[in-house]
C-alpha cells in the first residue's frame, strides 16, 4: 500500500513583482495510512503554505507531491478539483456550514460533485451514516444555528467524511471552540483515527497537537522537527479529568 502522502523536496516560491517568498523550502515528509499527525509552526513557517499543497489547493513550485500513490503536482485545474473531491475531507476552523441548510443537507454537498454520479438515496444514506459516525445522528434536520459549536464541527467532521477520502485535513479545527469542546472534537478524530481515517491536522496549540500520533514543527520554510508524540493525550480521559476539577471547583464551600 503506498502512502498517503509522499512529498519529495518540494518547494513552494510565490512572486509579487521582483519579490520573491520562499514560502517551503525543500520538504520531504511521508505520512502512512491510518496515522494522525499535527502540523505545528509560529507564523511565517509555511505550515499552512504546507497545508494548501497537500490540500492540491496550491502546487509546487519545485519537487514531487504523491497522494495516495498519484503524481498531483502538475495536474490541470479540472484534475485537481476531482482529486480534492475525492481522495480528500476538509475540516477548517469557521465550520463553512450553509446557514439555511440542514445538517444532513450540508454534509450531502461535496456529493452532487461525485463523479461517477451518486443516487438520491445513496447521498442520503451516506449522510446519515456519517451524523451516526460523529454521534449526531438526532440532529439531521438541524440548522446550524441550532447547534452548538461543538456540534457544528461534528457536521463538519461528517461532511468530510461522505466521500470516503484518503486523508482528512483539518486546519486549526478547535480553534473557536472552548477546551471542553476542543477535547470532544479530538476524541472524535482519536475515534476516527482508530477506524484507520488518516488525518493532518495544523494547529498552534501544543494541548491539541498532543492528542495527534505524530507532530511535524515547520520553521523558515523547512520541517524542524518529526516526532511520535511521547505521553500522548487521550481525549476519554482527558474529559473525565476536567469534569472531575470543575464539579470539585464547584463543590468549594463559598
Amino acid at each position: 500500500m503506498p502512502p498517503i502522502i509522499e512529498l519529495r523536496n518540494v518547494h513552494k516560491v510565490y512572486s509579487t513583482g521582483d519579490l520573491k517568498v520562499h514560502a517551503v523550502k525543500g520538504v520531504t515528509l511521508t505520512v502512512q495510512p491510518g496515522e494522525f499527525i499535527a502540523v505545528m509552526g509560529a507564523s511565517g513557517s509555511g505550515k499552512s503554505t504546507l497545508m494548501n499543497i497537500l490540500g492540491c489547493l496550491d502546487q509546487p513550485t519545485d519537487g514531487d507531491y504523491l497522494l495516495d500513490g498519484v503524481a498531483v503536482a502538475r495536474l490541470s485545474r479540472e484534475e485537481l478539483a476531482d482529486i480534492r473531491n475525492s481522495k480528500l475531507g476538509f475540516i477548517f476552523q469557521g465550520f463553512n456550514l450553509l446557514s439555511r441548510t440542514s445538517a444532513l443537507e450540508n454534509i450531502e454537498l461535496p456529493m452532487l460533485y461525485a463523479r461517477p454520479a451518486l443516487s438520491a438515496r445513496e447521498q442520503r444514506k451516506r449522510a446519515l451514516e456519517a451524523l451516526e459516525l460523529v454521534g449526531l445522528g438526532q440532529r439531521g434536520d438541524h440548522h446550524p444555528n441550532q447547534l452548538s459549536g461543538g456540534q457544528q464541527q461534528r457536521v463538519a467532521i461528517a461532511r468530510s467524511l461522505v466521500m470516503k477520502p484518503a486523508l482528512i485535513l483539518a486546519d486549526e479545527p478547535t480553534g473557536n471552540l472552548d477546551s471542553r469542546t476542543s477535547i470532544e472534537i479530538m476524541g472524535a478524530f482519536q475515534e476516527l483515527n482508530k477506524k484507520g481515517i488518516t488525518i493532518a491536522m495544523v494547529t498552534h496549540e501544543l494541548d491539541i497537537a498532543q492528542y495527534a500520533r505524530r507532530n511535524v514543527v515547520m520553521k523558515d520554510g523547512l520541517v524542524l522537527t518529526d516526532k511520535m508524540v511521547e505521553n500522548r493525550l487521550d481525549a476519554r480521559a482527558e474529559l473525565e479529568k476536567l469534569s472531575a476539577s470543575q464539579t470539585a471547583t464547584l463543590g468549594k464551600p463559598a
